[in-house]
């Protein structure tokens, strides 16, 4: 990553690519074969269908993607995996767990987890994260000498694991509607707004000019950042032309709270506050009125679905294809890690809402890999998902002849990646023209081991 001022020239040959021109518009294009891929100080420098391959290029066997964006995660997260079935695994017993973790981390601590977590994207095919971050300060609410010691430590985390990242640094000064914060929810607060964004422009200014970092906002949600705070997170992004995140309506008694003190719904309150737009993004966004769905399309807003996060905690079914249709970007990301497969969340998606309107081709495959590449990315503030001249040179090589893959042909390489593979069919990774990953290997080795030493350090 970051080659600098290095010119180095790499070629990639895919046997079969999806490329972009000015005729696939802002999606991730179309399939070509034999596509001859040079890179250059990170970016694409050309894209040619049938060339002769240079001497020294890199065959990328099987279907070469762009780069996946991951555009939700919470990496402290991944420590619970499998610990929250107990007794019934309900959502109370889970976040039991999940604040017992975020109040065992420190700075180095969780660099450790987040590098480990990173990997394990990076090795699944994705290229950038968009971290949503909250553990802001020590577990008591006191604070670090760096104020931003936590967020670094997560920036850092992602280099070391060889992928970008929008660290959403997160307000969050509520326990509730009303309520205070209490025990380690303290570590998350920083009294108001205003002085909420005084810390995260330290932050934003320490990484300016960064093309591997960035930095937004996010409102953890309504429920933790009172109504008349929100413009001012939003007017701090909107400065910077940085995105936004929030979480939204992710289950029926976040609505429920919200219309008893507003009388409006989460996302009237957000959208009231100025938040909408390509570089919003509503996560979640499960439990909407059609008003709520209309507001989101009708401003080309991003909305992030989570479904192996959202059906292990039984949130429900988001309306995608309605949002969709209205004119919302679909992204996604894998939140709380109970899976980091790419495939799965894309499909779960479509999958999803076949069981809920029983029947087929609710999301079209393109809307699907659009989610993962092109409009994943953009909600991060980065450009790419794309292989195009230009763009960040990011790409994803998916085996089409492992045990789930095996029988694809060329018209139905996509629809097999999408509906069929899984994060173990990702052969190589190439982030800014370096490849991170290859033949199945992350380049810093064993990711099981990494984190298996890590969480097990977490539990001493």
């Amino acid at each position: 990553m970051g080659n600098g001022g290095d010119v180095r020239s790499t070629a990639y040959v895919g046997e079969l690519a999806v490329v972009a021109t000015d005729a696939d518009g802002a999606g991730p294009g179309h399939l070509a074969e034999e596509v001859v891929i040079t890179v250059a100080n990170g970016v694409f420098t050309d894209v040619a269908v049938g060339a002769t391959p240079p001497p020294g290029a890199v065959r990328l066997p099987g279907l070469t993607l762009p780069g996946f964006a991951d555009a939700h995660s919470h990496a402290f997260h991944r420590a619970l995996r499998g610990r929250t079935h107990a007794d019934g695994g309900t959502f109370w017993s889970w976040r039991q767990r999940m604040y017992e973790v975020a109040g065992s981390l420190d700075p180095d601590g969780y660099h450790a987890l987040a590098r480990a977590v990173y990997t394990e994207m990076a090795a699944t095919g994705f290229t950038s994260v968009g971290e949503f971050h909250y553990l802001h300060h020590r577990p008591d609410g006191g604070r670090y000498d760096d104020a931003n010691a936590m967020g670094h430590a997560l920036i850092a985390a992602a280099r070391d694991a060889g992928i970008r990242i929008t660290l959403l640094d997160a307000c969050y000064l509520t326990g509730g509607i009303g309520e205070p914060l209490t025990g380690v929810q303290r570590r998350f607060d920083d009294g108001d707004a205003g002085r909420w964004a005084e810390r995260v422009d330290e932050l934003a200014t320490a990484y300016r000019g960064d093309p591997d970092v960035a930095v937004g906002a996010a409102v953890h949600s309504v429920r933790a950042v009172p109504a008349e705070q929100i413009p001012e997170i939003v007017a701090w992004a909107r400065g910077r032309t940085a995105p936004l995140h929030a979480h939204v309506s992710e289950q029926p008694a976040e609505n429920e709270a919200c219309l008893a003190a507003y009388g409006r719904t989460p996302v009237q309150v957000l959208t009231d506050a100025g938040f909408g737009g390509a570089l919003s993004t509503a996560v979640h966004a499960t439990h909407l009125t059609a008003e709520d769905i209309e507001r989101l399309g009708a401003t080309g807003t991003c909305v992030c679905f989570c479904p192996t996060t959202e059906r292990d905690l039984g949130d429900g079914i988001g309306p995608a294809d309605e949002l969709v249709a209205a004119g919302a970007l679909l992204t996604l990301g894998t939140d709380q890690h109970a899976r980091i497969d790419a495939f799965e969340e894309a499909r779960a998606v479509e999958l999803n809402l076949r069981l809920a309107h029983r029947r087929r081709g609710c999301l079209e495959p393109g809307v699907l890999l659009a989610a993962l590449t092109s409009n994943g990315q953009a909600s991060l503030g980065f450009g790419g998902g794309r292989i195009a001249v230009g763009q960040p040179a990011d790409l994803v090589a998916v085996s089409l002849t492992s045990p789930r893959t095996a029988g694809a042909e060329a018209a139905s390489a996509i629809p097999t990646a999408l509906f069929a593979a899984s994060d173990a069919d990702v052969t190589d990774v190439v982030v800014d023209g370096e490849r991170v990953v290859t033949s199945g290997l992350h380049r810093d080795g064993d990711v099981g081991a990494a984190l298996t030493s890590v969480i097990r350090d977490l539990g001493r």
